[in-house]
């Protein structure tokens, strides 16, 4: 399973991310730490990356692209991964399709938390204000004024890349408003709705599932009836169909023993009617 999360910052992406791994075995690959490591490992790629991290300038990226082609190409990365923090732009995403094309691997699914960045914001006044009164000290980059700055430089770069995996037919969108739970188990029910894992034994079905089954039972039912329908109209034909030679030899033997025994019945009883009066006749006259 290859994944990528998509999401303004404070959507939850990170945690959502760290559940996938932990329930599927995926690589979480998050560029900053990928860069970091290559630059410890002195490999041909974190070498360069690491003069331009030393002056504070961004990493280009074709050398982002190179570390995330080396970091695919190690063992545990086999089985799947979850790009977290890249692509950020348009022009990544594509570089990124490109190297995935070169590594004959696909990109399964995009996945999209949409949140509402009024209560980000909200969020973040809210818990500053709380660690204020606990007398704790706040992050720098843990303010409302910092989130803003991140928002909108996500609307500029990153939000484009909604349309370009809409358009490629990867992106799937979750609720990243809901609670952690309800987002872990929408985002494994959709993954498991277009075959990228398996549904658990025993689920009940969704919507989806439950019109293919009626449509299925319809389909099933019409057959049935169809076929009840059909033998029922071969019986009647059946029916309708002269007798064979055997049947009609015995219907005529039949009949013809019916009349037979109905003609002769009344020609025996009047002969004992006549005997009988003969004798009464008789037995009279003897008298007299």
């Amino acid at each position: 399973m290859r994944l990528i999360l998509l999401g303004p910052p404070g959507a939850g992406k990170g945690t959502q991310a760290q559940r996938l791994v932990q329930r599927h075995g995926l690589v979480q690959l998050s560029t900053g730490e990928m860069l970091r490591a290559a630059v410890a490992a002195g490999t041909p790629v974190g070498l360069q990356a690491r003069d331009i991290m030393a002056s504070g300038a961004l990493v280009p990226d074709d050398i982002v692209i190179g570390i995330i082609s080396d970091r695919l190409d190690q063992p545990d990365a086999r089985k799947g991964f979850i790009l977290d923090g890249f692509p950020r732009t348009v022009p990544q995403a594509q570089a990124l399709d490109a190297l995935l094309k070169k590594k004959h691997m696909k990109l399964d699914a995009v996945v999209e938390l949409r949140v509402n960045e009024s209560a980000l914001l909200a969020r973040v006044e809210s818990r500053v204000a709380e660690m204020l009164a606990r007398g704790e000290e706040v992050r720098v980059d843990d303010t409302p004024e910092v989130l803003s700055t991140r928002l909108a430089s996500y609307r500029r770069l990153t939000e484009p890349l909604i349309h370009y995996y809409s358009e490629r037919r990867k992106l799937l969108t979750v609720d990243g408003m809901m609670t952690i739970e309800h987002v872990t188990r929408e985002i494994n029910r959709i993954l498991a709705a277009i075959g990228v894992v398996q549904a658990k034994p025993g689920a009940k079905p969704g919507k989806a599932g439950a019109a293919r089954g009626l449509r299925k039972a319809a389909r099933t039912g019409a057959a049935a009836s169809a076929g009840k329908a059909g033998k029922a109209a071969r019986t009647a034909g059946r029916a309708g169909k002269p007798a064979s030679k055997p049947a009609k030899r015995s219907a005529r033997k039949t009949a013809s023993a019916s009349r037979g025994k109905s003609a002769r019945m009344p020609k025996k009883s009047a002969k004992k009617v006549t005997k009988k009066r003969a004798n009464t006749q008789k037995r009279l006259t003897k008298r007299s």
